[in-house]
Order: structure tokens, then sequence, then C-alpha cells
């Protein structure tokens, strides 16, 4: 199939194959955000503190962030199905692992499950940005998230409930892992393998190098990569680390209500990637819809941290904060679209490592604040207050960023290549 073929529809046979990376995207991510849901277990399990069980989830993101770059690179030298499978094994494994309940064993099984688990998006977003229609890049990029923030759903609002029932929070890692194997088999079959790469394209270490080099040097990802994490921390850090503890022990919801208000969140997001990205690309551009959406989050996390209880419906303003936060995979698209097409993975790489850095970074510094605060004893509202307000100004942060970004809808692309045309008219 030629490269015009492929750009201008899918075959059954890409699709396949997009579908089931997305589907990785969600079984990953059901493992990225369960362990906000069985906090106490873990901290029994492995003999932690809660600050030590948050540390040790926090590996996730320690391997995550700096793999993305090592995942981008890999996807544009050597092909999705040489390098996506592998991730989804090393998943399984590190799966397999966590559910020992050994300290030094379940620190490798999360940080495989980090390093292997960041090849489902990467993975998934490459295959739309080089097989997928262009016109609907931005809507199937949210709907892969969509699928990942399923997973993050399930990873609260599913499992939840069976560790509450009695199920064993060792046998749950423990069948996630034998479930990946069959996932890694099955993408390896599935994938289809890339066309050889032009003579200057070749694979190597120079060239890997100079394509993240092009890609870091343009402002226009740094911006992209900030703008992302800043919309996605209050997900990965507030609400999959501690949301349901919040619910519980600022707001005195027992845990199976605490579980199902966090889990509204993720499936929020579920609604707001697609729907988002279906609106970017409908209006063909970008920066309003970051805008809005960053206002918008703004608003529901003040409300969520402010607010007496009982103001608004309930599950509404964590499904609000959701679908506005689904603006973080906007960017996703854009540092595609502001860097060349052969970097498309490297692009993806670049974002996802900014975007998570931040996370892993910041994820020690609010639970270390949230323990200053309270002095290490109960919790209560004012502490998480004094906690997570910076949500708010990071937030905001990123509203004024994307003022700077440049806009690369399918609208804006169209105004500038009319531009040469007008002027030699």
């Amino acid at each position: 199939m030629s490269k015009q073929g492929q750009r201008s529809g899918a075959s059954a046979a890409i699709t396949a194959a997009w579908l089931l990376t997305a589907v990785f995207y969600f079984y990953q991510y059901s493992m990225r955000s369960a362990p906000a849901v069985m906090v106490p277990e873990l901290s029994t399990a492995f003999g932690l503190s809660a600050v030590g069980v948050a540390s040790l989830v926090g590996l996730f993101y320690y391997a995550y962030a700096p793999f993305s770059l090592i995942a981008g690179v890999a996807l544009d030298q050597l092909g999705p199905r040489k390098v996506v499978p592998l991730g989804a094994a090393a998943v399984a494994i590190g799966a397999i692992l966590f559910s020992t309940g050994d300290p030094t064993l379940g620190s490798i099984g999360r940080f495989l499950q980090g390093a292997g688990g960041v090849f489902a998006l990467i993975g998934a977003v490459y295959l739309v940005s080089n097989f997928m229609p262009i016109a609907r890049a931005a809507t199937l990029v949210g709907v892969t998230q969509m699928f990942g923030m399923a997973g993050g759903s399930a990873g609260q609002f599913v499992v939840g409930p069976l560790i509450a029932s009695g199920v064993a929070w060792s046998s749950f890692w423990l069948i996630m892992g034998i479930v990946g194997i069959p996932i890694a088999v099955f993408l390896l079959l599935l994938i289809p393998k890339r066309e050889p790469l032009p003579d200057d394209r070749k694979a190597g270490f120079g060239p890997a190098l100079k394509a993240m080099g092009s890609v870091f040097i343009n402002p226009q990802s740094i911006l992209c990569g900030l703008i992302a994490g800043l919309f996605f921390i209050p997900t990965t850090i507030f609400d999959m680390v501690w949301g349901v503890r919040y619910l519980e022990e600022a707001h005195d919801l027992p845990y199976s209500l605490a579980v199902l208000r966090s889990a509204s969140v993720p499936f929020g997001w579920i609604i707001g990637c697609p729907l988002l990205g279906w609106v970017t690309d409908r209006i063909g551009r970008r920066k309003p819809v970051i805008i809005g959406a960053g206002l918008m989050l703004i608003a529901c996390l003040a409300a969520i941290l402010y607010l007496p209880p009982g103001i608004f419906p309930p599950y509404s303003l964590g499904l609000l904060t959701g679908i506005a936060s689904g603006a973080a995979m906007i960017p996703y698209t854009v540092i595609k679209e502001a860097n060349r097409p052969e970097h498309s993975g490297t692009a993806t790489g670049v974002i996802n490592f900014l975007n998570f850095s931040l996370t892993a970074l910041l994820g020690p510094i609010f639970a270390s604040r949230l323990m200053a605060s309270s002095g290490g004893g109960e919790r209560g509202i004012d502490h998480y207050q004094a906690t997570f307000t910076p949500l708010l100004y990071g937030v905001a942060l990123a509203v004024l960023l994307t003022l700077l970004l440049r806009e690369t809808g399918p609208k804006a692309r169209v105004k500038t290549a009319a531009v040469p045309e007008l002027s030699t008219s």
C-alpha cells in the first residue's frame, strides 16, 4: 500500500493492530491506577507507610518517563512490530513480580510495568500518525486515550469492589500478569511489518540522536510537554494516588463510595478525550479547545477542594474534571504537527517524557507536603487544600503557555499554504 493510500483510509489490518494496541493501553492503565484502591493492603504486604507505598507506586512513572524517549525513537527506527509486543511482555512480567509482595521484586515489577507500558500509547499514536487518516488524527488519538482512561476507571471502579469483597491483592496482580502474555503474542501477530526505510533514514544511534535533538530543540515541543503534564497531574497524582483517601479523610465518605467517586474522573476522560479531539478536528483549531478546557478544569478543581460537599450532584465534579483534563491529549497531536513527519514516534516519546517527568518529580513532593501539613497524624480537608492548591496554579500556567503555542490545526495549515498563492497573485 502506498503512503498516500495508507493516510487516506486505514486498512482492516491496520485498524485491528491499532485497536489491539489500544487494548494494551487499557490493560496497562488499569494496573497503573489500581494501587489507589489497595493502599492499606499494599502497606501491610510490603511493610511500608502510605508515603512508602506512594513511592513504590511512583516507580511506574520513573520508568515511564525516560522509556518514553526510548520507545519513540525505537518506533521510528525499528517499527512498531519489533518493539510494542516486547513492551506488553514486560508489563506482564512486571505484574507477576509485583504480586510476590517482596519489596525488591515488587519494585522491579513496578518499574517494568512503567517501562513496558509506555509502548502502548506511543505505539498506538504511531499507528495513527503513520497509517490512519490525517483529518481524524486528533479524534483517533483521543479515542486511544479513551481506552487508557477506561482502564484507569476500571482499575478503581472494578478493582476497588473486588478488593473490598475479599479478593486478595496479590491474586489480582498475578491474574493481570497472566492476561498480558496473550496480549503480547497477538500484538506480534497483528502489527504489520514496516516497509524498509530509505537510505537517508537508515536506523542507527546517530540518526536516533539527530531525530531526538530535532524534536527537543523545537520550543513548540517543550510547550506541548509542559501543557500536557500540567493538565495531566490532577489525574495522575491527585485522583489516582490520593483521590480515594481524600474523599475518605476529608469528607468522611465510606471506602466503597469513595472508590466510585474517584473513578468518575478517569470515566470523564473516557468522554473528554475523544470528544475534545473530535471538536478540535471539527473546528480545525487546537488552541481554543485547550484554553476552554483549562478554564473548566480550574473551576472544577477549585470546587472539589474548597466547596462543601453536596452542592453539586454526586459524581458530576469528578466527571467534569475528567472531561476537561482530557484536553491533555491535544498537545500529543500538536507536537506531531509541529515536527517533521518522520519523527512522529520520537515526538510522541518526547511529549510523554516531559509529561510524566512532571508526575515522577512532583508525586513524591506532593506526598511529602501532605505528610508535613498533617504532621504525620490524621489528615483533614485543610491539609489536602494546603497540599493540592498548587494544582490550580499549574493548570492556569498551562493556559498561559497555550497562548504561546503555534496553532497547527487544519484551518491554520490551509491558511499558511494559501499565503504564497495570495502573494503572487
